[in-house]
């Protein structure tokens, strides 16, 4: 019977120092595999597969859509595209962000425990907002093991604070214990798994963007209900998906969120409507002066006054919405803040 030998790692923030750290400790002959998230930037080129290679004794790559997988090896999500595990072989595709991200923790976790159930190991590491709770709730509902690093040593906790808070953990360690864990896991048997629930199937097929528009529909309404908002990255509809902590939703597109990040897009998007009203009122400012001095020109008083006039009464409400622009951000480093607060 194989052992847990499928490991998930996902990482975001200060992430590179840590992946280093596990990698770099891992025996040549562990019997596992390794997929890993980072996020990055997506117009960039990734390094980071050679940069694992240098210090692990292991080879890393980007694979490649419907590559094979092989154990003994570090796969590593290349630059916007999520990496997803079926059986035997990875899926490698631009579908849609999660949690505003591309690649996603969340979505290789759940496709790994949907394909490996039990054998799963998901380890959440450093890293801002909270990619990868979950993902590593896939994970412990399919029988696997969930893994955080020590958030008194994480360069970024948010990511394994919220794991801690929402996820059943198996284990809490600092990073110099992981990679023995993970190599003690790997000999051991994986217990038998629970069935796949339909939450965690359908959504791996979003991710995998296989569905067209009618299938879709039909399975997001099976798993979620509908709500009145609508996705702050395409304007679609929005679907509540289940009830479970953290509070989540999907866009008919395929787009996630968890509470947290749905709230701080709603608010950006208020403030680029807002900027744009800003931006819209100085145009008229500047052209109620410019025809105020134009009827001056033409001894027009009265109607230079009316002008006149508007362009103040127009300034001051620029005045008023810039100031709820201001106060807009320091209610954002108030809720942020409130977020980053331990669980008890």
């Amino acid at each position: 019977m194989p052992g847990h030998d499928i490991i998930v790692i996902g990482t975001s923030a200060g992430g590179l120092k840590a992946l280093g750290a596990i990698v770099g400790a891992l025996p040549a002959d562990i019997d596992a595999v390794l997929f890993i998230v980072q996020h990055l930037a997506a117009d960039k080129p990734s390094l980071l597969p050679k940069i694992l290679a240098d210090v692990s004794a292991l080879p890393a790559s980007h694979p490649a859509d419907g590559e094979s997988i092989q154990k003994g090896r570090i796969y590593v999500a290349p630059p916007d595209y999520h990496l997803l595990v079926n059986q035997g072989a990875m899926r490698v595709v631009r579908g849609p962000q999660e949690n505003r991200f591309r690649p996603a923790i969340d979505a290789l976790f759940r496709s790994a425990a949907r394909a490996y159930g039990s054998r799963v190991v998901g380890v959440v590491l450093t890293g801002y907002l909270d990619d990868g709770t979950v993902g590593l709730q896939a994970v412990k509902k399919r029988g696997g093991v969930a893994i955080v690093q020590d958030p008194n040593e994480a360069e970024y906790p948010s990511m394994v604070k919220s794991a801690l808070r929402y996820v059943k953990v198996d284990h809490c360690l600092p990073l110099a214990e992981i990679p023995d864990r993970l190599v003690q896991l790997s000999q051991l048997v994986a217990e038998e798994e629970p069935a796949v629930t339909e939450e965690i199937e359908v959504e791996s097929k979003i991710a995998e963007q296989e569905m067209n528009t009618q299938e879709f529909l039909k399975n997001v309404e099976a798993i979620g209900t509908r709500t009145t908002y609508t996705c702050p990255e395409c304007n679609g509809s929005i679907w509540q998906i289940g009830t479970e902590e953290p509070l989540r939703f999907r866009c008919h597109i395929g787009h996630s969120f968890t509470a947290n990040v749905f709230l701080s897009e709603q608010t950006q998007n208020i403030e680029n409507a807002l900027w744009s009203a800003v931006r819209a009122m100085e145009e008229k400012v500047t052209f109620s002066r410019q025809m105020s001095e134009r009827m001056k020109t033409y001894n027009l008083q009265n109607a230079a006054t009316k002008y006149e006039d508007h362009a103040k009464s127009l300034d001051d409400e620029v005045t008023l919405i810039r100031g709820i622009i201001l106060d807009g951000f320091a209610t954002k480093r108030t809720i942020a803040e409130a977020e980053e607060e331990p669980s008890e």
